[in-house]
């Protein structure tokens, strides 16, 4: 089943929402007033109507209410100045509960129900008492939104460093994620001040040429390996992706070098030299692993020796102090026992004196 649609944009290069046309006759970069998830809100429509398979929506889409009329026009301008006001205060009210915020924009929903405040600050606020104030203040419903470098850039029409207008704020819809990895591939200058934006994160335009840096490269060989050229092998030197390039140094029959530029169609992989190549290649990336680790696990057992170290004094002092005690006990054990054993000596020998008769007649009386 189809459903007709459009496209529209609450922001300058913001990012593009469907709605259902309900059978209105809207056209291209007309201004509707239309249902979203905060409320009713007046917007552009930047694609036309188009009919889509209602499957391609997750989610059930919301209608189009009308088509914006003259009062509607009107209602907006007025909160595009109540907007203005509201930075004013919403900085005096920031000011005077000592909260270090930089506010960017604020954003009033089309049906007066619902103020937005978008702010950049360092770290996490307690911002409750602020929003009760402006609460107070405007008698609307108050929300604070904590919002990124990139999304404040995109919030004013700057210059990048190309001297042109940035892409975000432009035409831009939605950040795409960029990596270091892409500046290598391109083989920009890894420095972060030439491919970093106003931002001062990585250049969006990044992104553009990258798939072509990919389906180029995959199919070129890489710099080192042994080539076969229409004339002649050679080693493979310099890598032009633009123009789809391979510079190739050759051997000439004199014995010099000779560097010359072929077609990327025009190279084949040579058979046992690029294998020879790439081998050495691979062990010598293999090597460089080998002893950064090397160096690594000697760092870490410096650094276990000289923990070792540093706990070593207390350790033997500690067992010296344990063995002195131990040793001190067993010498007093050693002295109670040998004074018992004496005293039971002397004790023996008093009662074996008494009862053991000294002379022949004693031992008469006793048997009598």
């Amino acid at each position: 089943m189809k459903i007709k649609i459009v496209g529209v944009r609450f922001r300058p290069a913001g990012k593009i929402y469907y709605f259902k046309t309900n059978d209105l006759e809207i056209a291209e970069h007309a201004h509707v007033v239309v249902e979203t998830a905060q409320g009713i809100e007046y917007g552009e429509v930047v694609l036309g109507p188009r009919e889509i398979e209602k499957s391609t929506f997750k989610h059930p889409l919301k209608p189009v209410r009308r088509v914006a009329t003259k009062k509607d026009e009107q209602t907006h301008i007025e909160l595009l100045e109540k907007e203005k006001e509201a930075h004013k205060v919403f900085e005096e009210r920031a000011a005077f509960h000592h909260l270090d915020m930089h506010l960017v924009d604020v954003e009033f929903t089309f049906d007066h129900r619902k103020a937005i405040f978008y702010f950049t600050a360092d770290g996490r606020l307690d911002f409750r008492q602020l929003v009760r104030d402006l609460a107070s203040a405007f008698h609307l419903r108050i929300e604070l939104r904590q919002i990124g470098v990139r999304d404040e850039t995109k919030m004013f029409n700057t210059l990048g460093i190309c001297g042109r207008e940035t892409c975000c704020s432009s035409w831009m819809g939605e950040f795409r994620p960029v990596s270091i990895k892409m500046a290598k591939e391109q083989g920009l200058s890894l420095n972060s001040t030439k491919i970093s934006g106003v931002c001062g994160r990585l250049l969006c335009c990044l992104t553009y040429e990258d798939p072509f840096y990919h389906e180029v490269t995959r199919k070129m060989p890489k710099i080192g390996n042994w080539v076969t050229t229409p004339d002649g092998e050679g080693q493979v030197y310099r890598l032009n992706v633009l123009e789809e390039k391979v510079v190739v140094k050759m051997q000439t029959e004199d014995d010099e070098m000779e560097i010359k530029t072929f077609d990327v169609n025009d190279v084949v992989k040579s058979g046992e030299k690029h294998v020879l190549a790439n081998n050495r290649r691979q062990q010598r990336e293999k090597e460089e692993r080998l002893r950064e680790q090397k160096q690594e696990g000697q760092e870490a057992k410096g650094d276990d020796k000289s923990k070792k170290h540093d706990k070593g004094p207390k350790k033997q002092a500690k067992n010296d102090g344990h063995r002195e005690e131990g040793h001190r006990r067993r010498r007093h054990r050693a002295g109670r026992k040998h004074n018992k054993r004496s005293k039971q000596a002397k004790g023996g020998d008093k009662n074996q004196n008494a009862k053991t008769p000294s002379s022949p007649s004693e031992k008469k009386k006793e048997k009598k």
